[in-house]
């Protein structure tokens, strides 16, 4: 899968917690509608993939990337048949999936999200491996309704199921099963195709990461169709070979910390060569992504 330039330099501002420009949301971005189901898209745009679902119960968002971009992704909505969006749940705190959060919350929005990550859009949060500061996000933006394990939306005849995956790409995941259309938000649990950012600095740990991919896995089957965090519309098997290189990664990995090696050290051992003709075409490199990782792993 061959990645823009211009995707990865927005991928990695927004995951830093940095706003893009006016000017950058107008002039370069194009939000794209995936129909996923009926009644259920994927917009893709700048930053982290939004989940749409409409129907005579009113218009659920999940996630919502930058300010700048909310005109464009109400249009959007709006072409497809949906309303101002009633509800919108962040799958975890970055600003590239809760950016447009206080223009939808200022319009009524009602804003749901794990208890954590409320409490990380309240506070001023600073990402070590980029040197970046993220200030504390204004009170319409911020979830008003918070849940510490799950919470179920009874909604256009469906049932969403948003449940919390510890320590994985944050400490605030959540993940968004349609448990009638057999379609799965997974956040930035997926990234499809590529190696994740992890956020270690945040609670998150390639461990971790492994663990709710199995948690999606278990829900999954051959007709599930997945929206990644970050990639192109996925399905099981993609999801199976995410999780497979994350293993194969944690356990190679592990072997260097257990030997007593630095992350500069385990960097040098090239330990992800082989994977990275498939993997290392995204926002990382292999060896830009084990340094990321390494100090993080348990």
């Amino acid at each position: 899968m061959k990645i823009k330039k211009s995707f990865i330099s927005i991928l990695v501002v927004g995951l830093l917690g940095v706003s893009i420009s006016t000017a950058t949301a107008q002039e370069e971005v194009t939000i794209k509608t995936v129909k996923v189901r009926d009644g259920i898209y994927m917009l893709v745009g700048s930053g982290g993939n939004i989940g749409l679902f409409i129907g005579e119960d009113g218009t659920f968002l999940i996630d919502d990337q930058f300010a700048p971009l909310t005109p464009q992704h109400l249009d959007a909505i709006k072409a497809v048949g949906g309303e101002h969006p009633k509800f919108l749940i962040n799958t975890h705190y970055h600003a590239d999936h809760t950016g447009g959060n206080e223009n939808l919350g200022k319009a009524g929005t009602v804003i749901f999200s794990h208890d954590q990550v409320r409490e990380r859009l309240t506070v001023e949060t600073v990402s070590k491996a980029f040197n970046m500061t993220t200030p504390p996000l204004p009170k319409d933006a911020l979830p008003i309704v918070t849940y510490s394990t799950d919470i179920t939306f009874h909604i256009n005849d469906d049932t969403l199921h948003a449940f919390h995956v510890s320590r994985a790409h944050t400490d605030g995941d959540s993940v968004i099963h349609f448990r009638s259309a057999n379609v799965i938000h997974a956040g930035d649990i997926l990234f499809n195709g590529f190696y994740p950012f992890i956020d270690v600095d945040h609670g998150g740990s390639l461990k971790g990461m492994i663990q709710g991919v199995d948690e999606i896995l278990a829900l999954a089957n051959g007709e599930t169709r997945i929206i990644p965090g970050h990639g192109p519309l996925g399905n099981k098997a993609q999801l199976q070979a995410f999780r497979d290189m994350l293993a194969t990664a944690y356990k190679r990995l592990n072997l260097l910390k257990k030997k007593g090696l630095s992350a500069e050290e385990a960097v040098g051992e090239k330990p992800l060569a082989d994977l990275e003709e498939r993997w290392g075409k995204g926002m990382f490199t292999g060896d830009k992504w084990v340094g990321l990782v390494y100090n993080g792993l348990d």
